[in-house]
C-alpha cells in the first residue's frame, strides 16, 4: 500500500528543492532548520496505534482467553526446575544405547564375513552369476537381461524413504576401472553373500537401521537393502568404498605422515603431473586423526607451505585443501638430494612425536620419486633400525626401472611397501596398497576397533542423489569396523578382507532428545574426539538454499564456531576430554535468517556418550528455560480434545517411536498417539510423560477453538478480512490454526506449512513467533514482517504473537504462544489512521504525517521498518534509510550495537582458473589424460617427453582467467536492540548546514517504536548504517599462527602401529602393466571417442 505521502513526494521534488534555494539566496544567509516536533503529539499517535493493533492482535488471537484457561488450571500442576545435569546423563545414556544396537548389527555382520572366508577356498576359475548394482533390471537389444544383470526386483520403501529397493537382497557395485569378472572380485562377492541373511536379521531385530554394506579390500561394495546404481553422465561410477573415510578410519590406525616429493629436472611433464595426482590421493586417505606435512625436494628443501616449517598439521579438509592449491606452484628444476629430504623427515617425525601433539601412533615416510641412486642404509640405521617405527612407502614415478630396485628395498628395509606409478590410471589403486600395510598389526591383534566417524554428507552413494532433490542432502555419521582373514597361513601377513558398517542420520539422534524439556530456546549437542560438531542447532552444511550446495568444510566445524562466546575453549576442551560437568556465559543467538538476536544467559551441562568418541551437551537460558510444570487431566478428556480437526503436532518430534515395526511407519505422530491411547497398538512405544502434558495443553486450549470459528462466523467482524490466520503452539508441540479467509485467498501462502521451517516446531528450534514472544514483556505482543530468502525482502503480512504464561513472575515456564496473521496493508492503513489524530480542540493539528516537513516510520525493536510513507522501504533496516537518526539513536542508548560473527560463512572471492593442473586433479580429466599418454606411447613409440608432452599440453597451458567463487570465510556483522527502559526520547543531530530534529516513541504494549523526523534537514554527510557483513581478512603472519594452532582433541583410545609376527616382506613390486591396460584402455576410449 503507498504511503499518504507517497504520490505527493514524487511531484514535489525539484520545484520545492529550487523555490528553497532561490529563497536561501535572495536572504543571503544560511538558515539552520530548528524545527521541533511536539513530543505529545507522537505519544498521541503511538497510544492511538498501540491501543487499536493490539486490541485487534488480542481479540483474534484469544490470548486473553487462552490465559484464563491456564489460569484456572494453576492450582493443579506441578512447576519443577530442570536438572541440567542429571537431564544430559539421562539423554546420553539413551544415545548409547541407539548407538549400541548400531554397533552390535555391525558386530554381527564381522563375524558372518569372518566365518565365510574362513570356509572359502579361493578359486581361479570361479564363474559366479552376481547382481551387479549398475546392471540389474538391463535388458540388450533383444529384450535378454545383460551379463550379471538378472532381473531385481525394487520396490519403493517409506523406511527408506520411497526409494525402490530390495530389503530381501544386497546387490555389489563394482568401480568403473575394475573388471566385474576379475577371480579375485568374484571370488569375494561370492563367499560375502552369506551376509544376505545376516543384513535382513539385523533389519528385523532393530528396524530402525537403514543402509548396511561390506566395503571389500578388493573394490567391490556389497549393499543392502539392494538398489540400483546410475553411472554419472560421462558413464563413470567414481565410488570407490576404500577412499571413504569409513573405510579408511576402521582399517587403520592413526598416524603421523611425511609426504617427500622429487621435483629435480628429471620430473619434469607427465611425471610431475602423476606426482601432483598421487600427493592428492594420498591426501584424501588422511583424516581428522592423522597429521602430515609435504616437502619437494631438489638440491634444497621446499616446504610446500613454507609457514609449517619443521612441524605437522592435522589432516582436516581445510588444511589439505590449503596444501592442495600449493602443489601447483611446484615445478621441477635442478638435482635431487633424496639424502637431505629423509634427514628431515625423520627429524620432523622425532620432534613432533616428543611434543606430545599428533597420532602418537603409526609414523610414515611417503617418497615420491622418480629414482634414487642410493639405498640411504646409513640414514635408517642412524633414526630408524632395528625398531623401524617409521615406515617408508615409495612411489616410482614412470615407466623407467632402472632405480626400482634401490626404492623397494628402502620399502622393504623399512616395513613398508614399494609400487611404480606409470599412468594417472594408476595413481588411485596403488596409493591404497599403503593402507593394508598399516592394517596388518590390527588384523594380526585381531582387534576389532569399533570407529565412529564424523558427521558427513555422502552425495555419491545413490540413495544420496536421489533424496538431495526432494529433501535436500542428509547429514549422517558411520559406525564401522574392520573384517580380518582368520586362515592360520596368512596370519603374520595380516590380511584385511574389508569393512562393514552402518549409517545413523543425525536425525536418529535428534529423536532421542526430548525437546519439550529443553525449553524455548534450550538445545542439545555433541562433538566428537577432535572438537568438531556432529550435531548442533547452528551448523550450517549447505549454503545457496535452493541449490542445497554443501560447503567446503562442513564436516570439520570446530564448537568454537558456533559458541564463539567461549573465547577460551572452556566448554569445548571440557567436553573433548569427556569429562562431565557445567558451564555458564552470556550468549548471542541469532534467529529469523540471522537478522535478528536474542541476548540471553545459558547454562551448559555435558557428559560423554560411552561406547563412542562423542560428548553430549544440553543448553538451558535461564530464567524461563530452566523450569517445566506438569499438568493433569484424564485420557478420556485429553483424547476427545485431540480429535479436533485444527489440532497437530510437531512431526519430527518423537511422541511415539514409529520406526521399531514397519506396520507404524505410516502413522503421523498424532495418529500414533491416538492409537496407543485407545490400546489398539500395545507395540508402541512411546513417551507417556510427553503425552501426558499433550492431553493437558489439549484440553486447556480446546475452548479457543470455539472462539475463533464465533468470530469467523460474524460477518460483521473482519469485514475488511485483514485479519487472515490465528494460531497457537504450546510447549509440548502442539498447534492449532484457524483461517479467517479462503485457503486460496491467503496473502502468504507458505506460512506454517511443512516447508516454512522457520515458523513450525522442529527437531531442534520452537517456532520463531514462539521464541520470539517468549522474550517480550508478557501481555505484550510481538510484530514483525517475515523476512523472505531472496536480496530484496517484500513481505505483504505482518505476524503478530504473545507468549502465555502460568504464573506472574520470572520462574514461570512460558507455556503456550498464540498469534496472528494480518495483511500489511491493513497493517499500515492503521497506522495512518493514528498517525492522523490530534488533542487541539478546534481539530487544526500542529503536525502530522500528511506534512511535507516531516518523514514518519514504524519500526521495531531490532531496527527494521514495517511501515514507511516510502513502501519500498518496508522490511528495510531504519539505518540504511536514516544513518544520522539511526547514529543518533545508538549514541543516546535507545539502541545498542552487538557484534556478531559467522565463521561459516561463504565469501566471493576472485581465483586464478585454467582447466591445466585442477583439471587433471579431476578422476574423469585425469583418466582422459591417461589414456591420451598410453595411446602416444603405444601408436607412435615415442619417448615420455616428446608427443605425449605435446598432447598433454592441451589441458595444462590454457590461459590463467579469473574465476569469481563462493570460498569459506569468517565475517563479522552487527546486529541492533532497542532498549526496554528508554520509553521516548527527542534529539536534534547538528548537520553540515542545517540541524535534524527527530521523536522516538514506543507503541505501548508492543516491540515497535514510532520515529518521526524532520524531512527538511537531509544530513546527507553521515554514511548510512548497514549490517552487511564484513569478510575477517587476516594478515600471513596471522594466516600462520591459524594454521599452526592445535586445538586441544583426544586421541582415540587404540593403536595397532607394529606387530612383532608382521610379515614386512610383502613389500611390493613393480606392477604387471600389460593386464591391466585392457582392462582400463576399452572403457577409457570408448569415453574419449563418445565426446
Amino acid at each position: 500500500m503507498a504511503g499518504p505521502g507517497s504520490l505527493r513526494r514524487a511531484s514535489r521534488g525539484a520545484s520545492a528543492l529550487l523555490a528553497t534555494a532561490l529563497l536561501y539566496a535572495a536572504l543571503g544567509v544560511v538558515v539552520r532548520s530548528e524545527q521541533q516536533i511536539p513530543l505529545s503529539v507522537v505519544k498521541l499517535w503511538a497510544s492511538a496505534f498501540g491501543g487499536e493493533i493490539k486490541s485487534i492482535a488480542a481479540k483474534y488471537s484469544g490470548s486473553q482467553l487462552l490465559q484464563k484457561k491456564y489460569k484456572e488450571y494453576e492450582k493443579d500442576v506441578a512447576i519443577e526446575e530442570i536438572d541440567g545435569l542429571q537431564l544430559v546423563k539421562k539423554l546420553a545414556k539413551n544415545m548409547e544405547e541407539m548407538f549400541h544396537k548400531k554397533s552390535e548389527a555391525v558386530r554381527r555382520l564381522v563375524e558372518a564375513a569372518e566365518e565365510a572366508h574362513l570356509k572359502h577356498e579361493f578359486d581361479a576359475d570361479l564363474q559366479y552369476e552376481y547382481f551387479n548394482a549398475v546392471l540389474i533390471n538391463e535388458r540388450d537389444k533383444d529384450g535378454n537381461f545383460l551379463e550379471l544383470g538378472k532381473e531385481f526386483i525394487l520396490a519403493p520403501n517409506d523406511h527408506f524413504n520411497n526409494l525402490p529397493v530390495n530389503i530381501s537382497l544386497s546387490d555389489v557395485q563394482v568401480p568403473t576401472n575394475m573388471y566385474n569378472k576379475d577371480p579375485a572380485i568374484v571370488n569375494g562377492v561370492y563367499w560375502s553373500e552369506s551376509l544376505n541373511k545376516v543384513f535382513v536379521d539385523n533389519f528385523d531385530r532393530d528396524p530402525s537401521l537403514i543402509w548396511q554394506y561390506f566395503g571389500s579390500a578388493k573394490g567391490f561394495f556389497r549393499q543392502y537393502p539392494g538398489i540400483k546404481w546410475e553411472p554419472d553422465e560421462n558413464g563413470v561410477i567414481a565410488f570407490d568404498c576404500r577412499n571413504r573415510k569409513w573405510y579408511i578410519q576402521a582399517a587403520t590406525s592413526p598416524k603421523d605422515v611425511v609426504i617427500l616429493v622429487d621435483v629435480s629436472g628429471s620430473m619434469k611433464g607427465l611425471r610431475m603431473t602423476i606426482a601432483k595426482q598421487t600427493v592428492s590421493s594420498i591426501l584424501d586417505t588422511l583424516g581428522d586423526d592423522d597429521f602430515f606435512n609435504i616437502i619437494a625436494y631438489n638440491e634444497e628443501l621446499h616446504y610446500v607451505e613454507p609457514c609449517l616449517n619443521g612441524t605437522l598439521v592435522q589432516a582436516d579438509r581445510t588444511n589439505k585443501e590449503h596444501f592442495r592449491e600449493h602443489l601447483d606452484k611446484l615445478f621441477a628444476k635442478g638435482i635431487g638430494m633424496l639424502d637431505i629430504a629423509l634427514n628431515e623427515a625423520f627429524n620432523i617425525l622425532s620432534d613432533f612425536n616428543h611434543t606430545g601433539q599428533g597420532s602418537i601412533c603409526s609414523q610414515a615416510i611417503m617418497l615420491i620419486t622418480d629414482g634414487a641412486v642410493d639405498t640411504y642404509d646409513t640414514i635408517f640405521a642412524k633414526y630408524n633400525w632395528p625398531e623401524r617405527k617409521v615406515r617408508i612407502f615409495t612411489y616410482l614415478i614412470g615407466r623407467e626401472a632402472a632405480f626400482a630396485d634401490n626404492l623397494k628395498w628402502m620399502a622393504c628395509a623399512n616395513k613398508g611397501f614399494f609400487t611404480q606409478i606409470s599412468t594417472l590410471a594408476d595413481v588411485q589403486e596403488n596409493v591404497m596398497e599403503y593402507l593394508h600395510v598399516l592394517s596388518r598389526p590390527k588384523v594380526i591383534d585381531q582387534e576389532h576397533d569399533v570407529v565412529w566417524t564424523e558427521a558427513y554428507i555422502d552425495s555419491t552413494l545413490p540413495q544420496a542423489q536421489k533424496l538431495a532433490d526432494d529433501q535436500g542432502l542428509v547429514l549422517m555419521t558411520t559406525v564401522a569396523m574392520p573384517v580380518f582373514s582368520k586362515q592360520n597361513e596368512t596370519r603374520s601377513k595380516g590380511i584385511l578382507l574389508g569393512v562393514v558398517g552402518t549409517d545413523v542420520p543425525v536425525k536418529e539422534l535428534l529423536k532421542t532428545i526430548p525437546k519439550y524439556k529443553l525449553g524455548i530456546h534450550g538445545y542439545a549437542f555433541a562433538i566428537t574426539n577432535n572438537g568438531y560438531i556432529l550435531t548442533h542447532p547452528e551448523l550450517r552444511p549447505l549454503y545457496e538454499e535452493g541449490k542445497k550446495r554443501r560447503k567446503p568444510n562442513y564436516s570439520s566445524v570446530d564448537l568454537s564456531e558456533v559458541e564463539w562466546e567461549d573465547r577460551d575453549d572452556v566448554l569445548r576442551n571440557a567436553m573433548v576430554n569427556r569429562k562431565t560437568g557445567k558451564f555458564s556465559m552470556e550468549v548471542k543467538k541469532t534467529v529469523d535468517k540471522g537478522k535478528r538476536v536474542l541476548v540471553m544467559t545459558n547454562d551448559y551441562y555435558y557428559t560423554d556418550i560411552k561406547g563412542t568418541p562423542f560428548s553430549l551437551g544440553v543448553a538451558l537460558s535461564r530464567g524461563h528455560g530452566k523450569y517445566f510444570f506438569r499438568g493433569n487431566v484424564t485420557v478420556e478428556e485429553g483424547l476427545h480434545d485431540l480429535e479436533h480437526p485444527d489440532v497437530s503436532l510437531a512431526d519430527e518430534w518423537s511422541y511415539c517411536n514409529t520406526d521399531l515395526h514397519p506396520e507404524h511407519r505410516h502413522l503421523s505422530q498424532l495418529e500414533a498417539i491416538k492409537l496407543y491411547l485407545k490400546g489398539k497398538e500395545p507395540l508402541l512405544q512411546c513417551d507417556k510423560e510427553l503425552i501426558q502434558e499433550v492431553l493437558f495443553d489439549a484440553v486447556v486450549s480446546a475452548p479457543i477453538e470455539a472462539y475463533w470459528t464465533s468470530l469467523a462466523l460474524n460477518k460483521s467482524e473482519n469485514s475488511d478480512k485483514g485479519v487472515e490466520v490465528a494460531f497457537l503452539g504450546t510447549r509440548t508441540g502442539l498447534s492449532r490454526i484457524n483461517l479467517f479467509v479462503g485457503a486460496e485467498q491467503l496473502t502468504n501462502q507458505d506460512f506454517l506449512k511443512a516447508g516454512d521451517k522457520e515458523n513450525i516446531f522442529n527437531a531442534d528450534h520452537f517456532p520463531l513467533w514462539y521464541r520470539r514472544a517468549a522474550e517480550q514483556i508478557p501481555g505484550s505482543f510481538v510484530y514483525s514482517i517475515p523476512f523472505s530468502t531472496g536480496t530484496v525482502n517484500k513481505s505483504n503480512v505482518v505476524t503478530a504473537s504473545t507468549s502465555i504464561q502460568l504464573l506472574d513472575e520470572r520462574k514461570s515456564p512460558v507455556v503456550a504462544a498464540v498469534g496472528i496473521q494480518m495483511k500489511l496493508e491493513f497493517f499500515q492503513r492503521k497506522f495512518w489512521t493514528a498517525s492522523r489524530q490530534c488533542a487541539s480542540l478546534d481539530g487544526k493539528c500542529s503536525i502530522s504525517c500528511d506534512d511535507e516537513t516531516v518523514n514518519c516510520y514504524l519500526i521495531d525493536n531490532n531496527g527494521f521498518i514495517l511501515v514507511s510513507e516510502d513502501y519500498t522501504q518496508t522490511g528495510d533496516f531504519f539505518g540504511e534509510v536514516e544513518g544520522a537518526v539511526m547514529n543518533k539513536l545508538l549514541t543516546m542508548g535507545s539502541f545498542k550495537r552487538i557484534t556478531l560473527y559467522d565463521y561459516q560463512a561463504m565469501c566471493r572471492a576472485n581465483k586464478e582458473s585454467s582447466d591445466g593442473a585442477h583439471g587433471l586433479l579431476d578422476p574423469y580429466n585425469a583418466f582422459l589424460a591417461a589414456v591420451k599418454w598410453i595411446m602416444t606411447e603405444f601408436v607412435l613409440f615415442l619417448v615420455e617427453f616428446n608427443l605425449c608432452s605435446w598432447w598433454h599440453s592441451d589441458m595444462t597451458a590454457k590461459a590463467q582467467k579469473l574465476k569469481q567463487t563462493l570460498e569459506p570465510c569468517d565475517t563479522e556483522y552487527p546486529a541492533f536492540v532497542s532498549e526496554r527502559t528508554i520509553k521516548e526520547t527527542s534529539g536534534n543531530i547538528a548537520c553540515e548546514d542545517c540541524s535534524k530534529s527527530f521523536v522516538i516513541q514506543q507503541i505501548p504494549s508492543s516491540n515497535l517504536f514510532m520515529v518521526v523526523v524532520d524531512s527538511s534537514c537531509l544530513c546527507e554527510s553521515v554514511a548510512p548504517i548497514t549490517m552487511a557483513p564484513i569478510e575477517i581478512r587476516y594478515n600471513e603472519s596471522l594466516k600462520c599462527e591459524r594454521l599452526k594452532a592445535q586445538k586441544i582433541r583426544r586421541r582415540p583410545e587404540s593403536c595397532h602401529g607394529f606387530h612383532p609376527e608382521e610379515n614386512a616382506r610383502e613389500c611390493g613390486g613393480a606392477p604387471s602393466l600389460q593386464a591391466k591396460m585392457v582392462l582400463i584402455l576399452f572403457p577409457l576410449l570408448l569415453m574419449l571417442f563418445s565426446r
